[in-house]
């Protein structure tokens, strides 16, 4: 399915915006992301396997809460990062 990544995430998909991933959970979509492109799943997760604060994850338009989210093919998965500075 396709995966909508933020700009600051492009550099870890060789530049992209849109990659595409596969998993019957957000969780096992994320490490399909990783093996496809290895070091993009810290930037999304933690090391406690929670997504981090500043990002985001929107499918089919509503928010994730949580990494077991079931999915279904043709789901919408958009990763959202936070801006922050002052």
């Amino acid at each position: 399915m396709n995966v909508a990544l933020p700009t600051p995430l492009a550099d870890y998909v060789d530049g992209r915006r849109e990659v595409q991933a596969e998993g019957a959970s957000l969780a096992e979509l994320l490490a399909d992301l990783d093996r496809r492109h290895p070091g993009i799943r810290f930037r999304i997760v933690d090391e406690r396997g929670a997504i981090r604060p500043h990002i985001k994850i929107f499918v089919n338009r509503v928010q994730a809460q949580a990494l077991d989210l079931p999915l279904a093919p043709g789901d919408e998965v958009r990763v959202v990062a936070a801006l922050s500075g002052g």
